[in-house]
C-alpha cells in the first residue's frame, strides 16, 4: 500500500503537527449568572458547579477566571419576580443592579470583555423574549425596548451586545440606536439561528424565566429547518451583526458548518445548559469520562466552524489544560 493514513498517527509529535482543529481557552466565552444582593453564591441543581453570584463574590470568580486565561464573560441577570413587568422597564433603568454590576466589573477588570444578553425574558412578567399582547408576541413593538436595553448596557460598559430575542429586524434597530448614542465600537453578536430547543431547561431554572403561557415556537426556529438559518444570517449581517451565533451547538453542528461555509462573518455557538447537564449526569453515573467528553464536545463545535463557544465548561476546561 502506497497510502497508509496511519503513518500520520504513529506518535504524538506527528499527530500534533498535522492536527487540523485547535481548541484553546481563547475560543471560549464563560456565561455567569448575577443576582442582586451581597455574599450570595447559590447552587443551581440542574447546572452542577454553576452558581448565581452577587457582585461582590462574582468579582472574585472573574478574577480567578482571568488568571486561567478566560477573557470573555456573558453575564445574565436573575431578576426577582416583583421587579418584572410586561414591558421589561427594569432592563433599561440605569440604576438597576445588573448595569451597576457591569460598571463595577469594568472598573475592577478593564481587561475583561463583557457580553450581555438582549431579550425581554429575564425582566418580563410574561417570561417571553418579546412583548406579549393578547397572547401574541408582537415583533415591532418589541424593537424599541430592545434598543433601549442595548444602549443602557453599552453605556454601562458592555463590549458585545447579544440579541437573543429572535425578533425580525432587531439587529438593524439596535445597531442604529448604538451608533446614534455614540457606541459605534460596541459589537453585536447576534443569536442568528436560535432554535426552539428542549435543551434550555437548566438555564430557565437559573433565571426563573420560563414562559408563563405558551411556548417560543413563533419566534425561535424550528429544529427541522437548516436552510432557514442562511436567511436569518444574511439578514443579521446586512443589518450590522459583527458575529453570528448558532444555539444550541451539539444538535446543530451542521448549521454551524453551513453558516461558516456561506459567510465570512465569524460564527459562534452556544453550548447550552442542557448539553452541559447531560455530560455531568452521565459522568456522575460513571458512564462517561468527564474531561475527555468535555474536550471532545468542544472540539467538535470548533471543528464544525465556530470561532467562539459560549460554554459552561469554560472554567473546567481552562483548569484541565492548565494542569
Amino acid at each position: 500500500m502506497n497510502i497508509r493514513p496511519r503513518r500520520n498517527r504513529k506518535n504524538a509529535a506527528i499527530r500534533d503537527m498535522v492536527q487540523e482543529t485547535h481548541l484553546g481557552v481563547e475560543h471560549l466565552i464563560y456565561p455567569v449568572f448575577l443576582k442582586d444582593g451581597k455574599n450570595i453564591k447559590e447552587e443551581i441543581p440542574s447546572l452542577p458547579n454553576i452558581h448565581r453570584w452577587s457582585i461582590d463574590l462574582l468579582l472574585s470568580e472573574i478574577e480567578d477566571c482571568l488568571k486561567l486565561g478566560i477573557k470573555i464573560f456573558d453575564i445574565f441577570p436573575a431578576v426577582d419576580d416583583q421587579l418584572k413587568d410586561k414591558t421589561a422597564t427594569l432592563s433599561y433603568n440605569p440604576d438597576n443592579f445588573y448595569l451597576n454590576a457591569i460598571r463595577e466589573i469594568k472598573n475592577r477588570f478593564p481587561e475583561a470583555v463583557l457580553m450581555s444578553d438582549v431579550a425581554l425574558d429575564p425582566y418580563s412578567s410574561d417570561g417571553h423574549d418579546g412583548l406579549v399582547e393578547n397572547g401574541k408576541i408582537v415583533n415591532d413593538k418589541t424593537l424599541p425596548i430592545l434598543a433601549k436595553m442595548s444602549v443602557a448596557q453599552a453605556e454601562a460598559g458592555i463590549d458585545i451586545i447579544g440579541p437573543s430575542d429572535m425578533m425580525d429586524g432587531r439587529v438593524g434597530v439596535i445597531r442604529a440606536a448604538l451608533d446614534e448614542h455614540g457606541f459605534s465600537e460596541t459589537s453585536i453578536m447576534s443569536y442568528t439561528a436560535k432554535y426552539a430547543s428542549s435543551f434550555y431547561g437548566p438555564f430557565r431554572d437559573a433565571l426563573n424565566s420560563t414562559p408563563k403561557s405558551g411556548d417560543k415556537k413563533t419566534y425561535q426556529m424550528n429544529p427541522a429547518n437548516k436552510m432557514e438559518a442562511i436567511i436569518e444570517a444574511g439578514l443579521d449581517i446586512e443589518e450590522g451583526a459583527d458575529m453570528i451565533m448558532v444555539k444550541p451547538a451539539l444538535c446543530y453542528l451542521d448549521v454551524i458548518h453551513l453558516l461558516k461555509e456561506h459567510y465570512p462573518t465569524p460564527v459562534t455557538a452556544y453550548n447550552v445548559s442542557g448539553e452541559y447537564a447531560m455530560v455531568h449526569a452521565a459522568s456522575k453515573n460513571g458512564w462517561l469520562d468527564y474531561n475527555a467528553a468535555v474536550y471532545e464536545m468542544l472540539l467538535s463545535i470548533r471543528r464544525a466552524g465556530a470561532e467562539g463557544i459560549l460554554t459552561y465548561f469554560a472554567k473546567d476546561f481552562a483548569q484541565m489544560i492548565r494542569s
